[in-house]
């Protein structure tokens, strides 16, 4: 049986080969090879992945990532459409779902969202209650550089606080577009925000997400 992690593989692997290896992505700059280089070496180079997280390993990584971003671009794509190896603890199932389908799904976004004619996922009620799960456990951590106190909130009234504080401003949306705000994609959500002008004005310019 597919998992939501395999789906969202497969799918920023056919973005990303469409897309070609110079689109630009939404993520902090890079185009679509950066981008392809990292997913790759995250679930294939652990020596350098620990670089996202440790300031210390960081030129690595990018020494790293520089190098697999040098390879043709159709070996990337094959790479990060057969998985790691087997010897990874990411090609165990578990650890593939918990690990990777936020992240490839939050990556698909970044690709198909820089184009100018998105438009956005209708998800199955089952994987947006993923997102949502994922969004309401890490919320604090999302939020944490917010300059405003920050609530999230899905249509049906639930809410997850990602930063305490005052002024509060309220973010409604899809758990697949809160999520995206939280991770630093404020100008590509589909959400409504409520507050005063100048904190929202001061969220949109904040740095959020890991």
């Amino acid at each position: 049986m597919s998992t939501h992690a395999k789906r969202e593989r497969l799918l920023l692997a056919d973005l990303l080969e469409a897309a070609g290896p110079e689109a630009l992505t939404l993520c902090g700059g890079w185009k679509t090879r950066d981008l392809a280089a990292h997913v790759v070496v995250r679930e294939r180079r652990a020596d350098a992945a620990g670089g996202l997280l440790i300031p210390a390993l960081r030129n690595r990584l990018e020494r790293v990532q520089a190098e697999f971003a040098a390879k043709p671009y159709e070996e990337l794509i094959r790479l990060l459409r057969t998985g790691p190896p087997r010897f990874s603890p990411m090609s165990l199932k578990q650890i593939d779902e918990a690990a990777n389908t936020v992240e490839f799904f939050v990556h698909a976004e970044d690709v198909r969202r820089a184009q100018p004619d998105w438009s956005r996922r209708e998800l199955d009620p089952v994987f947006a209650d993923v997102l949502w799960s994922h969004t309401e456990k890490t919320a604090r951590m999302l939020g944490r550089k917010s300059p405003v106190g920050l609530v999230l909130r899905r249509p049906d009234g639930r809410t997850a606080v990602a930063r305490k504080g005052a002024p509060v401003v309220t973010v409604t949306g899809e758990p697949s577009e809160l999520l995206l705000f939280a991770s630093g994609r404020q100008d590509a959500a589909d959400v409504q925000v409520e507050g005063e002008k100048e904190a929202v004005d001061r969220l949109h310019r904040a740095g959020l997400g890991m």
